[in-house]
């Protein structure tokens, strides 16, 4: 028997004996919920009520279930988007005194009912189990606990007591050969102090989005601001002649103004972009390039669930489009690692003869299931002039949708963009898309932050 006199067991296939009619108690106590970095939000504070379910008396032996049930959460589901059903799923920690010293941790199902903004998180039963292997009275007190949101990226709120808590259980455990009911279970005691598994066991992370744990956000809608604007006027990189010469041509650095329509409504977003361009025959290969810059990665990306494309808007001697894509991720991107965003790279075959002009266009991402489309200003600054020749089947006159045919994207590229924004050091080159970070196509764009937008509302 160990000094702690408790192990922390796996509940396994069969749970456990309740030695005598269980008890239940709540407990309320002062709480701080931090969502997660990627959404913005302040810290929220608020009061957790919980209900500890276990039995008044066991014996020495005896494997019990304690159950945690929230009563209410410390925080709502701010005003961000509306929960899908079973995408709440809660962990937590038990503060094990008395009689034994230790932590028992506890862990709910991913279940819940679908769970509409601004209302109160709907949180289902923790569960889990130890082994009493000491007598005497052991007091059972809830502390911190987690709330992870599966879609559309996995995100956790973290949720701790911000005031001593009373207990919300105790059991008066007594001499005597005790029994389980049903299985067997395992379970180890280190040092005098508890520590083992939780009963069941969490999957694997799943894409999807977050519930910031909870917002003191005022309703309304949207506006946020745009960092710098549009550049006017922009030169020439260099001619292509009529045969012969420069082949290599670098556009000029425009910062765009854009206004994106997202699963959430309408930001607003500002990127740096250039376009370059090398002769190949009588058409040009493209390359659309955003500023070179580092972040780490708010959040666990999946590999293949980005994928950026443009429309490169002509002007001057040709009309219409072209199109250009960059590849999807092809590896996952962990939370805290740097993201690089590809190049989008596409043929455009002029359609007409003299100097044309090629300006960033709309640019459309997918990403997780979700669409992100971002218009450009009608005025967007030229990146690049060319001195073209007519070609069969080229871009002149074409639609809005037409254009050359893409040429793939590459892997090479800069980072995500910085913004100039020099005022708020929180200004990153990510899209918040239903309440957190999905990369904007890899697209480096500055949303004005959440708690920015939230107060414009």
């Amino acid at each position: 028997m160990s000094a702690a006199g408790v192990a922390l067991m796996l509940g396994g296939a069969g749970i456990l004996l309740a030695a005598s009619p269980a008890q239940a108690a709540d407990v309320s106590y002062k709480t701080e919920c931090i969502p997660p970095p990627i959404s913005g939000l302040p810290p929220v504070q608020g009061t957790t009520k919980v209900q500890l379910t276990a039995p008044a008396e066991a014996k020495v032996g005896d494997t019990v279930e304690v159950v945690w049930k929230t009563v209410a959460a410390a925080s709502n589901n701010p005003d961000v988007l509306d929960l899908e059903k079973d995408t709440v799923k809660p962990t937590g920690t038990i503060k094990v005194g008395g009689a034994a010293v230790g932590d028992l941790p506890m862990e709910g199902p991913r279940q819940n009912p679908p769970i509409p903004k601004n209302s109160p998180m709907v949180l289902p039963e923790m569960k889990g189990t130890l082994k009493l292997e000491k007598a005497g009275e052991i007091t059972l007190t809830p502390d911190a606990y987690n709330i992870n949101v599966s879609k559309p990226i996995s995100t956790d709120t973290k949720c701790s007591p911000k005031e001593t808590v009373q207990p919300g259980a105790t059991i008066k455990v007594t001499d005597g050969g005790g029994t389980t009911a049903g299985g067997t279970t395992t379970g180890t005691t280190v040092g005098g102090t508890i520590s083992g598994t939780i009963s069941g066991t969490t999957t694997g992370t799943t894409t999807g989005s977050t519930t910031a744990g909870g917002s003191t956000a005022d309703g309304g809608t949207t506006a946020g601001t745009t960092a710098g604007g549009t550049d006017s006027g922009g030169t020439t990189a260099g001619s292509s002649g009529g045969g012969g010469g420069q082949t290599d041509f670098e556009g000029k650095e425009v910062s765009v103004a854009y206004a994106c329509k997202t699963p959430i409504g309408d930001k607003n977003a500002t990127s740096p972009v250039k376009i370059n361009a090398k002769k190949n025959g009588g058409s040009f290969d493209l390359t659309v390039k955003f500023s070179k810059s580092v972040m780490d990665s708010p959040a666990d990306i999946p590999a293949d669930s980005v994928k950026p494309s443009m429309e490169v808007k002509l002007g001057g001697a040709d009309k219409g489009t072209v199109h250009v894509e960059g590849p999807t991720n092809k590896e996952p991107i962990k939370s805290g690692d740097p993201i690089e965003i590809p190049d989008l790279t596409g043929t455009y075959k002029p359609g007409a003869s003299g100097k044309s002009t090629l300006s960033p266009g709309v640019l459309t991402v997918m990403a997780l299931g979700t669409t992100t489309t971002c218009t450009p200003p009608a005025d967007v600054a030229v990146s690049l002039e060319l001195d073209t020749s007519s070609q069969p089947g080229g871009a002149a006159g074409g639609s809005d949708t037409g254009g050359a045919t893409s040429g793939g994207g590459t892997d090479s590229g800069g980072g995500l963009a910085a913004t100039g924004a020099e005022d708020n050091g929180t200004l990153r080159a990510l899209g918040l898309v239903a309440g957190t970070a999905i990369l904007l196509g890899g697209a480096v764009f500055t949303f004005t932050p959440w708690r920015r937008l939230r107060g414009t509302r």
